[in-house]
């Protein structure tokens, strides 16, 4: 079968991004933030360029700081943050995050949780994972734990980005 996702697929192969990773997070730095090194060596193994790569608390002022900032520059074409997608109140990636977005990929975040539903149960609901276009940037919030960003990156992330990249543009 010849559908126009699989035509818009074999259009988007081989394309490849500058992205820049974030972690958002009151305990991780650039020595124990497995998470970020995880989205940094995938990214990379995948052939993307990783232009931009940081670490804030979870403060909105901060976390909004870089996000603007970044999506200001139009370096990174992919933006990728880590942490602070929880329902606690310190979590306040989702809120900074909404607020950059002009089109949201409601299917990420409902996929994501259907997806993680499958490994953690009913907890999958007090994840607010989201995505979507920032201008011309892609941008993924994903929670903080490494097996969270492992399932977001191989059933959803990577295999949907050349074709993202692809009708970001169209």
């Amino acid at each position: 079968m010849n559908t126009s996702v699989e035509r818009h697929r074999r259009g988007a192969e081989g394309r490849k991004a500058k992205c820049a990773v974030l972690t958002i997070s009151d305990s991780r730095t650039a020595e124990n933030d497995t998470s970020g090194d995880l989205l940094r060596d995938r990214l990379e193994s995948a052939g993307h360029q990783l232009v931009a790569r940081r670490w804030v608390r979870d403060e909105p002022e901060e976390i909004g700081a870089v996000l603007t900032g970044w999506l200001a520059d139009r370096a990174a074409e992919v933006i990728v943050t880590t942490g602070g997608t929880g329902v606690s109140r310190r979590d306040s990636t989702i809120e900074v995050v909404d607020r950059l977005l002009d089109k949201r990929l409601e299917g990420f975040g409902e996929l994501f949780r259907m997806l993680s539903y499958a490994e953690v149960g009913s907890a999958a609901m007090m994840s607010r994972a989201v995505a979507g276009l920032s201008g011309e940037a892609l941008l993924f919030a994903l929670p903080g734990s490494p097996a969270a960003v492992q399932l977001a990156l191989d059933k959803l992330v990577m295999p949907e980005l050349p074709h993202l990249l692809f009708e970001r543009q169209r």
